[in-house]
């Protein structure tokens, strides 16, 4: 951001004056000098795609002797290699011999991208493709061959627009930059107008001209930013800096504002909110997925811009701040991020491996000079503790070579690194929320009238039905756990924490479907990791419901369920669904071990506790019936993903735990404390004297008490009591006394009521501070709460009380 710029200066104000900046500045480009990037000013075209080729490439100078840079090297070399097997322009069906469909798009972009890996090798000094003549001349045949019977003006696009106007031409862009010098004037016009006949403008998008959003519209507006470069036009710069900010527009389609208030509409509503939530394709959750892409590519284009005359100075940048503390950190968890954030994205094989983290580090590492001081330091020691604590995979060793340098000057930095987070996070405008402890992470994913359950389109993600049914996803120390083919081979009707009905709908049956049901959301207690979460199911294409709940209080989360009904089916609930390190690990059931072979199952009485090596344990203070199953599942990733997908089987062992309601329930229920990552001891210990007692579980409320300091967590379906405690309608509530101090945080998880009243029965209470919004009155018992939720969208409002 620009000197001066501060938090009171409005966009429009602060976009004019760089507007005329950028005006001035029209063709040919003539910049003044950088700043961010004093070493290297910017003054014409050149400059600029000098600095998209050091992205590309590493930039000149590299130490090839260096271990780490001469790895780097390698893998490209190696990349290219691959890339270029079949490559043959002489061939009339294809320019790779698999990758010659006419109606699937997908096969242009990837023969983009193949072009664009193999000139990367090329243009890198080191690799063995580097400056050769031969695959110089092959890679120009190829663009021209793409040029003439795939893509650019007079070929018809087909599939999936993105392909056309947003990946084949970022890949194409990024093939015409590395081999700029050689490309020759005539077939540089070819390319660009190929690029501009798809995207000619980043405002906007589609042969129906609407206007892009979240996403799409940084891809976008990256799409026109490099090729505005290649065509020496600063007119272009100009509306890529405008079109982040949408200057012209409402404001609702500007990248950088938060969309708190966008309409409720079809087509809007895309990108980050002020509570870190990433919305695309309407109401998808998407952190990982479309929301890292965006960090991605706008760290990319900053990167680009900045110090020129097209410098993106809107205030709302700061907001960027935000999504990587907010929207980002909570969701990753050593390395992987929440796969329930991670959209259809959870389906391909290439994004396994806690590849989406490593986007999104690397846009942070892009991001640090945009922010210097406080924020830079903050993002450094995000950056170290996301490097170090992933020892699963190496992010030095699989980065870009633009990124490994800059990633290793962040790690020598004096800033420590973070070290691992504690916290518990909710996202209400995304119904998920994190639950973080220094042994392990907790993810919930909800949906509701406002979120969609989940996505497939393009023929992936094509059993993904139950991952918002209250899906609960553990991260241990087993870091591979979600990766090595997890979700082609997991039961997808058994997800961990969903109550469901025993069967399997057909391929992504109810997609895109949202609730008929309010409530899904909670209330976390400020700078704890104490948090009570909960929803009401009210699943897909069956009569199946039931109330849901989550408390989660340091390092036990009590599950609490009730009213589960259906007409018809059998329901279950399950306990654990856990992919397992050690095909053998011991399972124990009451202190008794249960065989450790593949394919025992059995039903398990008078169940009190159980512990499964390596992941922890579960307390059931009410003994129960539990099933339990030892299974290898085989399956290929073509089943959940037609369009990326392989048809070689894969087999992984797996452990499933699960209470059966019995078939038509009608009102059935369940409780249990899951224990992450305690031992069997301590789970034992804790079966005879539960650290959390269960206080209510009805339809009215659900609530639980913390015997080592008395807190109460409450959701309140409807109004109803729990202990001393009264709410008048739906309301989810955390009550904590610490000494003289008691704390009350609240929410209206429906988001739809103008004020939650809570009766606390205490007397001699008097308040300390309190959220704007909230009053105190005494009544004949204690003090009745009244908290002013409107607009608040579930959001938590905290209260503190003193004893007198």
């Amino acid at each position: 951001m620009n000197p001066g710029t501060t938090r009171g200066t409005t966009r429009r104000t602060v976009l004019a004056g760089a507007a005329a900046l950028g005006a001035a500045a029209a063709l040919p480009l003539t910049l003044t000098a950088g700043t961010a990037h004093a070493a290297d000013p910017v003054d014409d075209a050149a400059s600029l795609r000098s600095r998209w080729h050091t992205l590309l490439t590493g930039g000149p100078g590299l130490d090839l002797t260096d271990a780490r840079i001469a790895a780097a090297v390698a893998r490209i070399g190696k990349a290219a290699t691959t890339s270029a097997n079949g490559l043959d322009p002489s061939r009339t069906d294809g320019l790779f011999p698999d990758l010659t469909s006419t109606t699937l798009s997908n096969h242009v972009t990837t023969s983009f991208k193949r072009l664009a890996t193999v000139a990367t090798a090329w243009a890198v000094p080191g690799t063995v493709q580097y400056g050769d003549t031969a695959l110089r001349d092959l890679l120009l045949a190829g663009i021209d061959w793409m040029l003439t019977n795939r893509y650019g003006p007079g070929h018809t696009r087909f599939d999936n627009d993105w392909d056309w106007e947003i990946g084949s031409a970022l890949a194409l862009n990024d093939a015409a930059v590395l081999l700029y010098d050689v490309l020759g004037t005539e077939r540089l016009d070819r390319i660009n107008a190929a690029v501009r006949s798809y995207t000619p403008d980043p405002n906007l998008w589609r042969a129906d001209r609407q206007i892009a959003t979240g996403a799409n519209r940084v891809w976008i507006s990256t799409v026109v930013a490099v090729n505005a470069v290649l065509r020496d036009s600063g007119d272009d710069l100009v509306r890529v800096r405008d079109a982040l900010s949408d200057v012209e527009g409402s404001g609702a389609n500007s990248v950088l504002a938060f969309n708190d208030a966008s309409a409720a509409s079809e087509g809007t509503g895309e990108g980050f909110y002020s509570d870190g939530s990433f919305l695309q394709h309407y109401k998808h959750p998407y952190n990982g997925g479309y929301g890292k892409e965006l960090l991605n590519n706008l760290s990319r284009l900053l990167n680009l811009l900045a110090g020129t005359a097209w410098t993106v100075t809107d205030p709302d940048l700061d907001n960027v701040r935000f999504w990587v503390d907010e929207g980002f950190d909570p969701l990753l968890a050593r390395g992987d991020v929440m796969a329930s954030v991670c959209g259809r994205e959870i389906a391909r094989p290439s994004k396994q491996g806690h590849v989406s983290a490593q986007t999104v580090i690397e846009a942070v590492v892009r991001l640090i000079p945009s922010f210097p001081g406080e924020t830079a330091d903050r993002f450094t020691s995000l950056v170290k503790q996301w490097i170090a604590e992933d020892t699963y995979r190496d992010f030095l060793a699989v980065t870009d070579l633009a990124s490994l340098v800059a990633a290793r000057n962040v790690i020598a930095s004096p800033v420590p690194a973070r070290g691992p987070l504690v916290g518990h996070k909710q996202h209400p405008r995304m119904d998920k929320a994190a639950h973080h402890r220094p042994s392990f992470a907790l993810g919930i994913s909800a949906y509701s009238s406002r979120i969609y359950n989940y996505e497939s389109i393009q023929n992936e993600n094509l059993h993904a039905w139950h991952l918002s049914d209250g899906m609960v996803l553990l991260y241990t120390d087993d870091l591979g756990h979600y990766s090595e083919d997890y979700w082609p081979t997991v039961d997808p009707a058994r997800l961990p924490g969903t109550t469901v009905l025993a069967g399997r709908p057909a391929d992504a049956a109810g997609q895109r479907t949202t609730s008929t049901a309010d409530w899904a959301g909670g209330a976390a207690l400020t700078g704890t990791t104490l948090g009570a979460y909960g929803m009401e199911l009210r699943a897909f294409g069956s009569s199946l419901q039931g109330l849901k709940s989550w408390f989660c209080l340091d390092d036990v989360i009590a599950c609490v369920g009730s009213g589960i009904s259906a007409d018809a089916g059998t329901a279950e609930t399950i306990v654990e669904n856990r992919k397992l390190r050690d095909p053998a690990a011991a399972l124990l059931v009451n202190g008794q071990a249960a065989p450790a072979g593949t394919g025992w199952s059995a039903q398990l009485d008078q169940v009190r506790w159980a512990h499964v090596a390596g992941t922890g344990g579960y307390v059931f203070p009410e003994p129960v019936t539990l099933h339990g199953l030892r299974e290898d599942r085989t399956a290929t990733w073509r089943e959940i993903n037609l369009k990326y997908g392989t048809d070689t089987s894969v087999t992984r062992p797996y452990l499933t735990l699960w209470q059966d309601h019995g078939t038509a329930p009608e009102g059935a229920g369940y409780f249990w404390l899951q224990a992450p990552m305690a031992s069997a001891e301590r789970t034992k210990q804790w079966s005879s004297a539960p650290p959390v007692k269960l206080v209510a579980r009805s339809t009215a409320v659900h609530a639980v008490r913390r015997c080592a300091d008395g807190l109460l967590a409450a959701n309140f379906w409807g109004a109803g009591t729990a202990q001393e405690l009264t709410a008048d309608g739906p309301a989810s509530v955390l009550v904590r006394p610490e000494g003289k101090t008691v704390t009350v945080s609240l929410s209206d998880p429906t988001q739809l009521r103008s004020s939650v009243v809570l009766d606390l029965a205490r007397r001699d209470l008097s308040v300390v501070s309190a959220d704007a919004g909230i009053t105190v009155a005494p009544t004949g018992t204690g003090i009745r709460i009244t908290a002013d939720t409107t607009g608040l969208h579930g959001a938590t409002l905290d209260l503190t009380l003193k004893r007198s």
